[in-house]
């Protein structure tokens, strides 16, 4: 089954399509699904926007229109009662209950914005994932787990505090643009975090196996695969995705680190 998403790793991040990613991703729980359906709903949903979207020329009004369509006319919407339900974050379970977290809905609203020819960016907002309409010095930022609304200076201090505490200042670096790849982690980070809070270690590995994927230049991915590994007892699988990281590291401090580690299980 893995096999079926090898080909992200080797994209291009800017060509990674986030939709058609997240489904992929998805279908690995899914055995025999198929995605063709799904796919024809997220056409039409793009077409809907297009066809209501000729007229929206700034970042508000593309924003509006999005939330408008996404929102309100499909219900679209954060699942605020039962947040950590796994299908919140299984792009197909999201599509068919109209249910998300921020990051799995984040991945719907930047891809229906790019497929309009619009400038969308997912963001890497500590808590909670946001989303920038239109470009870096003209943007709107808009929060698509709780209906779409554009995000202000008190809205936005508002959501850090929940993070920060209440004297927090927001700055450039809590709305930094998430490349694709990461992304797609963090969407699979998200029910990594579920798998180990459930006590489920060896699901949380299958998630950390797609990650290095996806992404397989994110050395911490490697590295936590490996710990996950040795948890369950495979060293020889550990050694395999410490050797992987050791490949792509460059970090002379790291690779100590690495290669420390490497040693000791050579010994043990």
């Amino acid at each position: 089954m893995i096999q079926s998403i090898t080909h992200l790793g080797l994209l291009d991040d800017e060509t990674i399509a986030l939709d058609d990613a997240a489904l992929d991703l998805a279908a690995l729980d899914h055995p025999g699904i198929d995605l063709a359906p799904y796919r024809e709903r997220l056409d039409q949903l793009s077409l809907e926007i297009a066809a209501t979207g000729a007229g929206a020329r700034t970042a508000p009004a593309q924003a509006e229109l999005l939330s408008r369509v996404l929102f309100e006319e499909h219900g679209f919407r954060g699942d605020s009662i039962d947040y950590d339900d796994p299908a919140n974050a299984d792009f197909i379970a999201v599509l068919d209950r109209r249910r998300g977290i921020p990051v799995s809905l984040s991945i719907l609203y930047v891809a229906m914005a790019r497929r309009t020819g619009w400038s969308a960016h997912a963001l890497n907002t500590p808590g909670h994932v946001l989303v920038r309409i239109g470009t870096e010095t003209d943007p709107a930022l808009v929060d698509p787990f709780n209906g779409g609304p554009i995000v202000d200076a008190d809205g936005l201090t508002e959501l850090l505090s929940g993070v920060f505490g209440t004297q927090v200042t927001p700055s450039a670096e809590h709305l930094q643009p998430m490349r694709n790849r990461a992304v797609l982690v963090r969407l699979l980070t998200n029910q990594a975090s579920r798998a180990l809070q459930a006590g489920n270690a060896e699901r949380a590995l299958i998630l950390y196996g797609r990650m290095t994927v996806v992404a397989p230049s994110f050395g911490h991915l490697w590295w936590e695969r490996a710990r996950l590994e040795l948890t369950l007892g495979d060293k020889s699988a550990a050694r395999g995705s410490l050797s992987a990281m050791l490949e792509m590291t460059r970090d002379p401090v790291l690779r100590t680190h690495i290669s420390a580690a490497l040693d000791a299980l050579a010994s043990s």
